[in-house]
């Protein structure tokens, strides 16, 4: 791959990307004029609409996230389990707050079920939405809630946050120590992986811990993804991927999304708002060489952590292709790494 161009030319490649909090972090600061701040632009979010136009950000997956409650963790070093009715409550309103952006967008923002919708509203200039759930606390062991969800535009989803509930453990947040830590799907869980294969509603892995992930490799005929994860060899974060997994998901035709949280890309675990972007242009890079250019693309947690100021929101995205750029990476590479990687393994998973 041959450099070229600068950091200005490349934000007329449009971006796709894996994985924003916009939705919780929008419930977050209060319903009230929630649409208007993300619509109009607000100055404490990472992506709004305005943020995203200049940045080149033509989409991605919106998801909804219920918070733990409280803080600290509980007495097995978990952080506390989120009840049902709670989640409930949580995931409605964040749907609703979706499906509300969308109708007062006059158009600029559009919730896609379909890679044709994502491609229609790229080519029209709308922000290209897709349902995601990070953590289905929301939904009981009889998986009735999921058929609701489908139905209300639901494509994606992640079985836990990093948390346990009824259907996986999920990997805690720790430095230095493989995502080998406690058990994987429980017999709901593996239910729950059965029925998104059926519905072609794509299983998120990030979040998962090792016994979780290889327990949905085992079950799951769709191309394995992991949409906003890093690669554990330069950063050893339990949230990131080992070579091995980074094999499998190779090997099912699969996809991993970069995280942009400093957290998880320093190789020693800083939460170094200064990083540079060379850092993530390593994780790039490793992937690349591990398992091919078709299987890595964005995943950038917008909202939802700790982002090199390098960046600092959706406007930074082109300095991101630019570092890439004078890494090595020519047009046809970043074209694919920007958004049609992620829109090639969505095809697949949504339509085999």
């Amino acid at each position: 791959m041959t450099a070229m161009g600068t950091a200005d030319e490349l934000v007329r490649i449009p971006v796709f990307d894996g994985h924003n909090d916009i939705l919780s972090r929008l419930m977050h600061e209060g319903r009230d004029g929630a649409e208007a701040r993300v619509l109009n632009g607000h100055a404490g979010m990472q992506v709004d609409m305005p943020k995203a136009r200049e940045g080149g950000l033509a989409g991605g997956l919106c998801a909804i996230y219920v918070p733990s409650p409280g803080s600290g963790l509980d007495g097995n070093g978990d952080l506390p389990r989120v009840e049902r009715p709670s989640a409930l409550d949580q995931t409605i309103a964040q749907a609703a707050l979706l499906r509300r952006i969308e109708a007062q967008s006059d158009g600029a923002f559009s919730v896609c079920t379909s890679v044709a919708d994502i491609r229609g509203a790229m080519d029209r200039g709308s922000f290209a939405a897709v349902f995601h759930i990070e953590g289905i606390e929301a939904v009981g062991p009889d998986l009735d809630l999921i058929h609701v969800l489908y139905a209300a535009g639901l494509r994606t989803l992640g079985p836990v946050w990093s948390r346990p509930n009824i259907f996986a453990h999920g990997v805690p947040f720790r430095f230095a120590h493989s995502p080998d830590i406690g058990p994987g799907l429980t017999e709901s869980g593996r239910d729950l992986v059965r029925l998104c294969n059926g519905l072609k509603i794509m299983v998120d892995l990030s979040h998962m811990n090792d016994a979780g992930f290889w327990d949905i490799a085992k079950i799951s005929d769709a191309p394995l993804v992991a949409s906003h994860s890093n690669a554990f060899a330069i950063s050893p974060h339990s949230r990131n991927l080992t070579d091995r997994q980074l094999d499998a998901i190779r090997d099912t035709g699969g996809l991993v999304g970069l995280n942009f949280g400093v957290k998880f890309l320093h190789p020693e675990g800083k939460a170094d708002s200064a990083m540079d972007l060379s850092i993530m242009v390593r994780h790039v890079q490793y992937i690349v060489d591990r398992v091919g250019i078709d299987h890595v693309a964005l995943g950038s947690d917008f909202d939802g952590t700790l982002i090199s100021n390098k960046i600092g929101d959706a406007t930074g995205i082109p300095r991101l292709l630019g570092a890439l750029r004078m890494g090595g990476f020519d047009d046809e590479a970043l074209t694919k790494i920007a958004h049609a990687n992620w829109l090639s393994v969505l095809k697949r998973s949504w339509e085999a």
